[in-house]
Parts: C-alpha cells; structure tokens; sequence
C-alpha cells in the first residue's frame, strides 16, 4: 500500500508541474476569546410548522473555560474530539458485527463524554422550565436530568422536578416505546426504564418517559426522552442531550412528521462567537442555494447520516489515490462517511487521509512548517503575516462539490501564528466529517427526500 501510494504522489507532483494549482486566501486571525453568554428570541415566523432556536458552543457552558486560554480550550477539545471519534468508529464497528438484524443505536451512542460541541435553550414541562441541551446526530434518545437524583453532575440550571409538571407523563413497562430501547428494563412500580451508556464509561439512567418540550413560541408535546435519576461521567453543563440521530426515538423521529422531515443548523465559530446561529425545523429550513447529496442507509445502524464520497481536490486537481472504493459503506455495515455534528476534526481512513495531506503539503510548499499539534501532523508557522494563500479543497460528494472555505481546513491552534492542516486519519473503516469543516454552511438534514444538503454561506438564516 505504502509503496502504491508513492507511486501516486510520484504522478500527481508530475501533475501538479504540468499544472498551476488552485489557491484561495487565508485571512490570519488567532483563536477567538469566549463571549459572555446571552440569549435571543426565537426567530418569527408566520409558519406554525416551523421552528428555530439558538445554537452555542458548548464551552460558554463551562464554569472552567472562563479561566482557561483560548490554546488550552482547543487542546481540551481536541481530546475530547479524539474519544468521540473512536467511539464513534467503534460503535460503527460493533454494528458490523452484530448478527441481529434489529440492531439501533437508540440505547448506545457514539457520544463521547457525553458532550457533543453545540447546544440550544428548550423548554421542558408544564408550566415550562428552560434548560439547556446539547445537540447531536450522532445520537438518537431525548434525555435530562431529573429528580430525585441518586447521582446527577452540575448543571447550569436547577435539575427537572417531573412532579411538578402537569404534562410528565411516565411510560410502561408493556409500551411499543418501551420495547423500541435496546435494553430497557422495569420497575416495581411498571415503569419503563432506559439506559444510555457513552464510549468513556459515562450513562445515564432513569425512566423512559414523555414530556411537552417548548421551543419559546412553538410547543411539541409527547416527546418521549429519559429522565435521568442516575447521571455520571464527564459531562458539561447542559442538563441534557436532544437526539437529532436518523432514528426513530431521536427527535426528528418523533417529531418530523409535523415539521416536514426537515431540519438544518449552520454552526458557530469553533470556540464561540457573539453572533449565535440557529438549528431550524421546517420547510425553511431549506435554502435556494442549497447542493444536495442522497442519503445511504446502513442496515445495521440507523442513527448515522451516511452520504458517498467519491474524491477529494486539492488545488484543483483530484488527488488519484483518493477513490470512492476507499470510502464504501458495504452491505455489512463496515466502512462509510458520515456528516456529524459532535466530531470537531474530519477524520479519513489513514490512506485517503495520507494521499490529501501529501497532495497539500506538495501545494503548500512554500510556506514555513512548525512543529505538529496534538492530532495535526502538518502545521506551518504564519507568524507575522495578515494573509497566506492556502490550495483550494473540495470534498466531492455524490451529485455536490462541497468547496470548503480556507478557514474550515487551516486552523489557528495558538496566539503565536501556528496553523494546522484540519483534517486526522483514522485506523478504523469509518470517515467523519467534522463541524470545524461545516462551519459556515447550513447543513440540510432532508429526511423525506431521503438527502443530506450544503449551502454556502448559509449562517445568515
């Protein structure tokens, strides 16, 4: 393989010679301060079938970050990064392998430390009490903190008390939504109980039940979440998770049918920005300008949003080794790409990753490399400097070139001038796309049409 891959790059640098690459500029600025925290009305619309709250990261949530630099709070999430992926891959692996063919993920998720980057502001209860709950794709199941708590981590917010709200509603132990969790159990008293476990050891346990939740001027009752009696590990913050997984005890499942099975967020900056952006359910949440890629469905692991990805640019030119063979989802479950909303960094299987990065390096020669940073093998010392032209890098997706903008794969990882080339590989079959790659797009999750879209430009909702 090793020697193949020579002999590509060997082709590919002939190439390039023959060939003057793409460049775009990167405009230099160093890892953003963390803002204070504040919140704004739900977006209006004269659509009841259409919602949209605020997203933030998930550091503004963490009573620590205020003490930490800007470079300590990208290392942390960067290790934090590096657990998910490997749950993520893992549990993709464990799905493979699995020979039930009932396999859902609905009880077992890929979110490491239970984190996840982004989170909103939703309202739990009757009467309502906000709370704030990260969101992620990569999980399916609703859940929050509740009393009594045997063991419940800090959070922002007074911890949910379901006896004082009219709209709680306990699921039994002979429910279909008790029987759709993987390993539900019961209690003496025919309650539905649920258990979500997380690639570091963290989980959560209590009572599988429904709620209204209430999104400031849209109310959706009969949600059904976890109410989590028993909640340790590393969590941050927020009292909750909201599941935006492709399966069916995730939010959209539950609740597409009235927004139309559409949902798109656009992300904010990677460690915070004053200006927050919105994840929308509905109709709007389709943009004109939006490029659309078909969905693909792993018969072992529903909660996933797997798309095909066929090649990769850089600088203009598809890099050869970078094959659609690579990144195949065969029928087994093994392999594929999916978009996700946790995992900071894209990861590609180790050979595709090798042949993009060698192909940038080759693009970039003529600028100062630095030492590696945590994950990042391929670093360049920008000190000094207000712009530097980087080679383009598209991701070719089946039916939709995704032209990523140069801040999406050169990332400032200090205050002094070092810029990594954003993309790690991974030794397991399965590829991420990452959100620090989504930035700046509204990502368009189309689940009646079966589509995954990407609109430039789209934060502007």
């Amino acid at each position: 393989m090793e020697v193949k891959l020579i002999s590509i790059l060997f082709f590919f640098t002939i190439f390039v010679a023959a060939h003057s690459l793409q460049y775009q500029t990167l405009t230099l600025n160093s890892l953003p301060q963390l803002h204070s925290l504040s919140w704004e009305p739900q977006l209006s619309s004269d659509n009841e079938n259409t919602l949209s709250v605020q997203l933030h990261h998930v550091d503004l949530l963490s009573p620590s970050s205020f003490n930490a630099t800007p470079h300590a709070l990208f290392k942390l999430r960067l290790q934090r990064d590096a657990i998910r992926a490997k749950s993520l891959s893992l549990l993709s692996a464990s799905a493979a392998n699995s020979t039930s063919k009932d396999f859902s993920s609905s009880v077992i998720s890929g979110l490491s430390q239970g984190s996840g980057e982004y989170f909103t502001r939703i309202g739990i209860g009757t009467p309502t009490k906000y709370v704030y709950l990260v969101l992620d794709t990569g999980s399916d199941i609703v859940w929050i903190q509740c009393l009594p708590c045997a063991k419940c981590y800090s959070q922002s917010d007074p911890v949910f008390d379901p006896s004082k709200s009219s709209s709680f509603s306990p699921v039994t132990c002979d429910s279909p939504l008790c029987r759709r969790l993987d390993s539900s159990g019961c209690n003496n008293r025919n309650k539905c109980l649920y258990q979500v476990s997380y690639g570091d050891g963290s989980f959560t346990v209590g009572e599988y039940s429904t709620e209204t939740l209430n999104f400031r001027k849209t109310t959706v009752s009969n949600i059904s979440f976890g109410c989590g009696h028993d909640n340790e590990g590393l969590f941050i913050g927020a009292a909750g998770l909201l599941g935006l997984g492709k399966g069916k005890l995730s939010f959209p499942g539950q609740a597409g049918s009235r927004f139309g099975q559409k949902f798109s967020y656009c992300l904010v900056d990677r460690i915070g920005s004053a200006k927050p952006s919105y994840i929308v359910f509905g109709e709007s949440a389709i943009t004109r300008n939006t490029i659309f890629t078909p969905l693909l469905t792993n018969p072992k692991l529903d909660t996933f949003y797997y798309v095909e990805l066929t090649g990769i640019s850089v600088g203009g030119t598809k890099v050869p080794a970078v094959t659609p063979e690579l990144f195949k989802l065969d029928t087994e479950g093994n392999g594929g790409v999916i978009v996700d909303s946790g995992t900071s960094v894209t990861r590609l299987t180790r050979p595709g990753y090798i042949a993009v990065r060698d192909a940038f390096r080759l693009g970039a020669k003529d600028l100062k490399r630095a030492p590696n940073f945590s994950l990042f093998d391929t670093c360049y010392d920008l000190s000094g400097k207000k712009q530097a032209k980087v080679p383009t890098l598209v991701l070719h997706l089946a039916g939709a070139d995704v032209a990523l903008p140069a801040e999406n794969y050169m990332i400032p990882v200090n205050g002094e001038g070092r810029y990594c080339f954003g993309f790690a590989g991974t030794n397991g079959g399965l590829s991420i796309i990452g959100n620090i790659q989504q930035q700046g797009f509204r990502v368009v999750f189309d689940l009646a049409g079966s589509r995954l879209g990407f609109a430039p430009r789209g934060c502007s909702y």
